[in-house]
């Protein structure tokens, strides 16, 4: 191999790849055009070849110790520099992905919230005015429990806060990612989450405020009921997209009807899992806890819920509106 005809053949490539990592360098991977990053990894390939071939053919200490330099500059850049910026997109995606799909589909969440309070309000009356009827959807031990010795069965958490934590959270993630998935069966299995945990909440709730023991019952179930409700209501929302797309996919091949508003439910699961951890983590260590006062733990649902609230209205900007509900 002729060294320096080599050398100069493959120098100009070499001094582009190391002009687009000085500007990478200097303002980020994310000042660089799509053309540009893949023109980086292209001249990162090339420049790993070149330095095999000058340590085979013994081109010169300095040689070899130039191009290592270089591209162990582009692996970082390529590699470490897109996982940098994966980790950047996730923040932007909480930051105001999040909040945009949110407001983008917010008539679906109202939807599946509307289903969950028809359960409720069914539950309720009817668990009223028949107890055989709330027999139906509560076990009878927690019948007899809180009719019978006026007790709340929250204190079988206390001592074992982190096993109830983790299974909190497994049972919360596995409703939501069902009633999310439940859109496939045309938003019927969706529903029927909806309505079934409806009911299950509305008589609960009716019998304990049947015995007198709305109070304290309430104070535990928001502080984490203020994430958790609101994050299986989004997940209804998105089984409901996807039924949307699988039956009315207007002007839309189904297809794409399907990817587009399939792609929207997505984005609205991934961004609830961390409610619904927090929410587990709340339910089985501070909910439960009778060190706390009923009240606290009424404030602490209460700011919870505001702060949920606030986040899920903020004013979004318009370019970042478009760009997190569009779907490539």
């Amino acid at each position: 191999m002729n060294i320096q005809r080599w050398i100069a053949r493959r120098e100009s490539d070499w001094k582009q790849l190391d002009a687009l990592l000085r500007r990478v360098e200097r303002r980020g991977l994310r000042t660089l055009k799509a053309e540009e990053i893949q023109q980086l990894a292209s001249l990162y390939r090339s420049a790993s070849a070149d330095l095999a071939r000058a340590r085979t053919h013994q081109v010169g200490e300095t040689l070899v110790r130039e191009l290592q330099l270089l591209t162990t500059r582009a692996y970082t850049q390529v590699y470490q520099g897109s996982r940098r910026q994966e980790w950047r997109s996730v923040v932007q995606f909480y930051r105001w992905g999040l909040p945009a799909v949110i407001q983008h589909t917010f008539g679906y969440t109202l939807a599946a919230t509307g289903l969950f309070l028809v359960g409720a309000l069914v539950a309720w009356w009817f668990s009223w005015r028949d107890p055989s009827f709330m027999a139906l959807l509560v076990p009878n031990q927690l019948i007899e429990m809180v009719r019978d010795r006026q007790e709340l069965w929250m204190g079988s958490i206390v001592g074992i806060e982190p096993l109830a934590s983790s299974n909190i959270m497994i049972n919360n993630i596995q409703v939501s990612f069902g009633a999310a998935g439940g859109g496939i069966t045309a938003g019927l299995y969706t529903a029927f989450l909806m309505v079934y945990n409806g009911l299950h909440i509305g008589a609960v709730a009716t019998l304990v405020g049947q015995n007198n023991l709305a109070f304290p019952f309430w104070a535990f179930v928001f502080p984490h009921g203020a994430l958790e409700l609101p994050a299986i209501f989004l997940a209804g929302g998105a089984g409901l997209l996807i039924a949307r797309g699988l039956l009315l996919p207007g002007k839309l091949r189904r297809p794409d009807a399907l990817k587009y508003y399939g792609l929207l439910g997505a984005r609205l699961v991934f961004g609830i899992v961390p409610m619904l951890v927090i929410a587990g983590i709340i339910e089985g260590f501070f909910s439960p806890n009778p060190g706390i006062p009923d009240p606290v733990k009424y404030l602490v649902g209460i700011g919870l819920l505001t702060l949920l609230v606030l986040y899920g209205s903020q004013a979004i900007p318009a370019e970042v509106r478009e760009q997190a509900t569009q779907v490539d």
